[in-house]
């Protein structure tokens, strides 16, 4: 198969058949053999009927339901693990990501052999305010800290190569990253392409304010989970033994001054320098702790299921 369209959704029923319309009007015009798989992450709306309803129609459409609202980085890990084309695309189900722009993204990925396209929405028509300046502010954190020079991370419609999606792991929240998690798996040719941004016909956004908090908490979490999640003893070990023997040459300092320098002046635990000291080597010890536990988890992680689904259509 040349091409799995992935489509995570939460109450998008009104939107999804004209989805469906747009989506087979480009690919059939375009020959290419392929699939839609739609991730339903816990609709209320009735979209999973549709889902239904569109798969007995046509066997290309495929659907997958999950229990609850498990969040669209858990979807997308759904429908990466169920896509079986040579080309991936994902996209949004409500119509802000154009159909029209597959047939590029698919050339780019199978001619230019780019591992991962990220669309870039350059022209937007989402308040200013709520959702373009934050946006700005957390691209220009996410080139920052990452490295890659994207102009929009989150964009939804992206194009990758099958390899990409089946080594990459995406949890949490971490479907703002996906160009970042690419890169720290080895796959680095990657580019960015302008794609046409439309206004949302149906519905309410489902993401709030509170999504760009996350989002740099999340960039954080990222860094560290790239460069010490293998070895938290590395950072926290570090810092701890840096804490203690800060915290230790003072103490000691203090009580050489004590001792030898200067035995009648005040009596160490009437001075401020004192309790910093203990402090700084009581820290010093915690943040060793922290990393020996986190040496611990590592190796005893619980691989535990991060969704659960209810329901499949079109699979075999």
């Amino acid at each position: 198969m040349q091409l799995s369209v992935v489509i995570p959704l939460l109450n998008e029923q009104e939107s999804l058949q004209e989805l469906y319309d747009w989506l087979t009007a480009v690919l059939v015009k375009e020959q290419l053999s392929y699939e839609l798989v739609f991730i339903d992450d816990g609709s209320t709306d009735g979209s999973w009927n549709t889902i239904a309803q569109l798969s007995n129609l046509d066997k290309r459409v495929k659907g997958i339901r999950f229990n609850r609202n498990f969040g669209k980085s858990q979807a997308l890990n759904a429908g990466f693990l169920a896509a079986e084309g040579d080309v991936v695309i994902t996209m949004d189900a409500d119509l802000q990501d154009s159909p029209d722009e597959i047939p590029e993204l698919y050339r780019l990925i199978t001619e230019e052999d780019f591992d991962l396209v990220s669309g870039w929405k350059k022209k937007r028509y989402d308040s200013v305010i709520s959702k373009n300046l934050p946006s700005k502010l957390f691209n220009a954190a996410a080139r920052k800290t990452s490295g890659l020079q994207l102009h929009d991370f989150n964009c939804g419609l992206k194009a990758y190569k099958s390899e990409v999606i089946k080594t990459i792991d995406v949890y949490g929240d971490m479907h703002r990253y996906i160009p970042l998690l690419a890169k720290n798996a080895g796959f680095y040719n990657i580019t960015e392409k302008p794609v046409q941004h439309q206004a949302r016909k149906y519905g309410e956004t489902k993401f709030g304010a509170d999504r760009f908090i996350k989002g740099f908490l999340d960039l954080i979490s990222i860094w560290f989970i790239t460069h010490f999640a293998k070895r938290p003893m590395h950072l926290f070990g570090t810092l701890g033994v840096i804490m203690f023997i800060l915290g230790g040459s003072f103490a000691a300092y203090l009580g050489i001054d004590k001792l030898f320098i200067n035995p009648t002046a005040r009596l160490l635990t009437q001075r401020p320098q004192f309790y910093l000291s203990i402090t700084s080597m009581i820290i010093g010890v915690q943040l060793f702790i922290a990393g020996f536990i986190g040496e611990l988890i590592q190796r005893s992680q619980n691989n535990s299921p991060r969704y659960l689904i209810r329901d499949k259509k079109g699979f075999n």
